[in-house]
């Protein structure tokens, strides 16, 4: 049995005797009978999820799963290719959007190397970078299949091995992506597994112009009358028009998953994986949490089929995981809110009239 098969078998339910412990202290908290709404729910989830009425989110890791893409030669993209591996660079360095984030999360960024089509050796040997690369970046799904099934295979055991590596260091992962391009692939996976029309789940990725968001809504098309894919099956829908990194962020979820870590799942990119993750094992996706909505249309119908109401709505469109660090401490503040606040009991206060 494979490492994929194995795991897959190891996610199990939520703990639902862990979450009842959980409802009955939250009950009692010295406010209002659930005041602090979705802040409640979340501490309960997370009970739920990691199997303890008093979770803990102290160790917060976002990962980074970096990738190029050949459908940028197609014109879909407002930015050259070459931007991924300086944006890499940028993350090593400390300087980018997701360093600042994760900074007031106080969450530590690992960035992994799934395909990126430029030379990441030298931090990949200082150990700033895990290299977990397939290959220089996909193939031009516009043109045929962005890789061979046993790639994508591979891609979804090198997110779990990331997950399982991190797993004994993290209480709440976060999932993002760095890659040029990486929208339309998207978009093409959240088309096929939502049953959804490109046109109406492609979006202005880094901001191209109408006419250009023509030309991508065509390739997407395009892409899914060349492939095929088969939405029965998250393998080959990943495997003919999907990307290194966002099969990287599914096995990363799958991976958590089995070791009862919460994730927060970032905007489009790391959705579309989350989508992958959901079809491979749908148990999986309780241990998701949606970070934000995304500008971008596809991410909406994403959402709604994993069944998620995110907890920010900001208009972000950056991806690099910034949404999920942003959403960070409302989840740590949710625990707090359990573990911390005092019962009406506790605190010697009377409780409402019956």
């Amino acid at each position: 049995m494979g490492l994929l098969e194995s795991t897959i078998r190891e996610i199990s339910v939520l703990d639902e005797a862990a979450r009842r412990q959980a409802r009955a202290r939250l009950d009692q908290l010295v406010m209002p009978h659930w005041a602090l709404g979705r802040l409640m729910d979340t501490a309960e989830l997370l009970a739920a999820m990691t199997g303890t009425a008093r979770p803990s989110v102290a160790r917060k890791t976002v990962v980074v799963m970096a990738g190029d893409h050949g459908v940028t030669a197609e014109g879909v993209s407002k930015y050259p290719a070459e931007v991924t591996p300086q944006m890499v660079h940028g993350f090593v360095a400390g300087h980018a959007g997701i360093n600042v984030l994760a900074g007031i999360a106080g969450a530590r960024v690992v960035v992994v190397d799934m395909g990126v089509a430029g030379d990441l050796s030298a931090p990949v040997r200082a150990g700033k970078v895990i290299s977990k690369r397939l290959g220089p970046g996909t193939a031009n799904i516009a043109r045929g299949p962005a890789m061979d099934r046993a790639t994508a295979v591979r891609g979804l055991e090198a997110g779990i091995e990331i997950a399982r590596d991190l797993a004994d260091s993290t209480d709440l992962f976060g999932a993002g992506d760095m890659g040029i391009g990486n929208t339309t692939p998207s978009s093409a996976i959240v088309a096929v597994l939502c049953e959804a029309k490109p046109e109406d789940v492609t979006g202005r990725g880094t901001g191209i112009d109408k006419q250009a968001w023509e030309r991508k809504v065509q390739v997407v098309r395009r892409a899914l009358e060349v492939n095929k894919p088969d939405a029965r099956d998250p393998v080959d829908v990943l495997a003919k028009v999907g990307g290194f990194e966002i099969a990287g962020l599914a096995g990363l979820m799958l991976g958590a998953a089995a070791r009862r870590k919460p994730v927060l799942v970032d905007g489009f990119i790391s959705t579309a994986g989350a989508l992958v993750a959901q079809v491979l094992c749908p148990l999986s996706v309780a241990y998701l949490l949606a970070a934000h909505r995304s500008v971008e249309p596809g991410h909406r119908a994403a959402l709604e089929r994993l069944g998620k109401q995110p907890l920010l709505d900001l208009n972000l469109r950056l991806g690099e995981g910034t949404g999920a660090a942003l959403a960070m401490p409302l989840v740590e503040a949710s625990v707090r809110v359990l573990t911390e606040m005092a019962t009406f009991e506790e605190a010697a206060v009377s409780g409402a009239k019956s």
